[in-house]
């Protein structure tokens, strides 16, 4: 028997389809749930757009979701016993051809105060004021990052060093424990944004990893009700409920030549936690940072590309597979992707008002596995589930973004690459009911949007991705702006003084 190559391609296509959700991978899958430390939430990937940074790309990788700023004693550092990386693919073929690993260290003090002629060790992370050297600090995390060229297990290994302070080591901040503790935490954090030199780069990159407020919009709890909303409403008529919390950011600003290959602009990326494969609970530590023996191969336990895809799309049972898998494995996940059910379940609340595209969807074929042809699809593409960005098309500046990014004709938006404004649920809402399907990119047999452009959304936007370009309208929550310079991400919001919640959450 002699298969059709075209309709295997089309068949694997299909097959890796992610369907769109309504909630960032935020507690998407059972085994995470539990272990919040390498949860990953949001995959950030486009070109700098601060000012003199435009021949650079921002890659940041969020984890630890849902932190409220108050959440002492110990807050929220990273896991000490776990790999964080961000996979660069860049040249279509769905295998990681560069990888940025980073490790992180718990370096406790184990500070005492003197209690009845004793100096006993404190229960809290500070005794003071923090500051940059951190004497007041109980403990500090320090990190390093090596670049590993081809597979990310056995390929060629490269400690990143530290252009700012020398040698390899980059020290985390503290979390934003409160105003008193920490009087100026944007001044305090940047301390923390260190240059890189990356080996056979020709100019230094930049790094941070640290707290920031929560970038993701979102009417998270409302949608996970039903959709008790309205999703052809206005964008601005409900309230973005994680407003007021935080994140933890992986980020890392590279050189665009130290990321593309040949004549390929366009470059593909994924992050994922992984842990060792067994461990030995220490009933008896020998120290703080030992509460448990851990060995074994590293084992994938979280994995994010393309925003919304594992939280309501893959089926249950196999959410978990989805986070231990490989983009170029997504073949396997044939049954929830050929099938879509989002539009599926509009349908069944809404009815006509939210009608169901034909299948095979094409359209998400190129939207979400192997680019969009013309805009970000590399040569010779094999179906991925990825976030993909064309490096050759210019950043917008920050006051001139359009959120509904390459369907508002910001083609240096989403689904280009992904920047904090960029509204991900309208728009993957919107391309989730139709609004690609054309004579290129079929819905079944339909050659038009069966839903006519309606403008769905969750109701949630942000002010803009600027302070100076905030709109604020309905019940747009002004503190959900961002930087135009790297981190991106904005201050975390603190964890005191105390401040009554907005009326409309």
């Amino acid at each position: 028997m002699h298969r059709n190559p075209l309709r295997a391609a089309i068949m694997l296509a299909v097959a890796s389809t992610p369907l769109l959700a309504f909630g960032s991978s935020h507690r998407e899958a059972p085994f995470i749930i539990g272990s919040p430390k390498v949860d990953g939430t949001d995959l950030y990937m486009f070109r700098s757009y601060e000012s003199g940074r435009d021949g650079y790309v921002t890659l940041i990788a969020n984890y630890v979701p849902l932190q409220a700023a108050y959440g002492g004693p110990n807050y929220f550092p990273l896991e000490s016993k776990a790999l964080y990386e961000i996979h660069i693919d860049n040249n279509g073929d769905a295998r990681e051809d560069i990888t940025f690993q980073f490790r992180f260290d718990d370096n406790y003090k184990n500070l005492t105060v003197p209690a009845g002629g004793k100096d006993v060790p404190v229960p809290l992370i500070n005794i003071g004021q923090i500051d940059p050297a951190a004497k007041n600090l109980n403990m500090v995390q320090t990190y390093s990052v090596t670049m590993v060229r081809s597979g990310r297990r056995g390929g060629s290994f490269h400690r990143i060093g530290n252009a700012t302070s020398g040698g390899d080591v980059f020290t985390k901040p503290a979390d934003n424990i409160g105003n008193k503790s920490i009087p100026d935490y944007a001044a305090y954090a940047n301390n923390f944004i260190y240059e890189t030199n990356i080996p056979n780069c020709a100019s230094n990159g930049r790094v941070f990893v640290g707290q920031r407020k929560e970038g993701f919009v979102v009417n998270l709890g409302e949608i996970f009700d039903l959709v008790n909303t309205n999703p052809a409403g206005p964008r601005d008529g409900e309230a973005n409920i994680i407003a007021d919390d935080n994140i933890t950011s992986i980020a890392l600003e590279v050189p665009i030549s130290c990321l593309t290959r040949d004549d390929e602009p366009i470059i593909g990326a994924w992050t994922t936690a992984s842990v060792r494969q067994a461990r030995l609970l220490n009933p008896v530590p020998s120290s703080p940072k030992r509460a448990s023996i851990e060995g074994g191969a590293w084992t994938q336990v979280s994995r994010l590309g393309m925003p919304l895809v594992n939280e309501v799309v893959i089926g249950l049972p196999d959410k978990d597979r989805f986070n231990a898998s490989n983009p170029r494995d997504d073949a396997q996940f044939l049954t929830y992707v050929t099938n879509p059910t989002l539009p599926v379940l509009l349908n069944v609340l809404f009815g006509n008002a939210a009608l169901v595209p034909q299948s095979p969807r094409n359209d998400l074929v190129a939207a979400f596995l192997t680019g969009i042809p013309g805009l970000n699809q590399p040569a010779n593409v094999r179906p991925a589930e990825m976030l993909r960005l064309n490096t050759s098309i210019a950043p917008t500046p920050a006051a001139a973004q359009k959120d509904l990014g390459v369907l508002a004709g910001d083609n240096a938006g989403f689904p280009n690459g992904r920047r904090p404004v960029d509204d991900v649920v309208d728009i993957e809402l919107r391309v989730a009911e139709g609004v690609l399907c054309s004579s290129a990119l079929k819905c079944g047999t339909q050659t038009s949007d069966p839903n006519k452009g309606t403008p769905y959304t969750d109701g949630a936007r942000a002010a803009g991705a600027v302070a100076s370009a905030a709109v604020v309208t309905g019940a747009v929550d002004p503190t959900d702006v961002y930087l135009d310079v790297f981190p991106y991400l904005a201050t975390p919001v603190p964890g005191s003084p105390n401040t009554p919640m907005a009326s409309t959450r």
